[in-house]
């Protein structure tokens, strides 16, 4: 993920707001990316962030960090969803669990470096560290994916 889509994501998650986007009708057409391992491990990471997200709107506001990071990871985590349904059914064999611990580890660096990146200069070089690493991270994804 560059630093360009990085910035988009956030564009993006000002609009989330409240809500998660619900399941479009594309999703509810692909079984066997739904019960492919990549798609298990990536619901399971979904699942936790609205869970806590869930126990966390209670004690803080909107514009508290920890709210603000996890409603940017779940944005990150949707649009991977997207991308796996995306996925000929003739193809789900791509859909390992690795692949689906990589898309995880991912938005986690993504979440890690926007939250960088609202105390730090894109210039610093632990910025810098960081969004190498999601890049590498994204390359292998698209790698697997194509």
């Amino acid at each position: 993920m560059t630093f360009a889509a990085i910035l988009l994501v956030t564009a993006t998650l000002s609009f989330a707001q409240n809500t998660v986007k619900p399941e479009t009708q594309t999703q509810k057409e692909v079984g066997p990316v739904r019960s492919s391992a990549a798609y298990a491990e990536v619901l399971l990471r979904k699942t936790e962030l609205q869970a806590d997200l869930e126990s966390f709107t209670n004690d803080y506001t909107e514009q508290n960090p920890k709210i603000m990071d996890i409603r940017f990871e779940l944005v990150i985590l949707t649009k991977d969803i997207d991308r796996l349904f995306a996925v000929r059914p003739t193809e789900t064999t791509k859909l390992t669990e690795a692949l689906g611990k990589m898309v995880v580890r991912r938005a986690f660096l993504a979440t890690d470096l926007n939250r960088m990146l609202r105390t730090l200069n894109a210039d610093h070089p632990e910025v810098k560290r960081l969004k190498r690493k999601v890049e590498i991270f994204a390359a292998a994804i698209k790698e697997i994916l194509g």
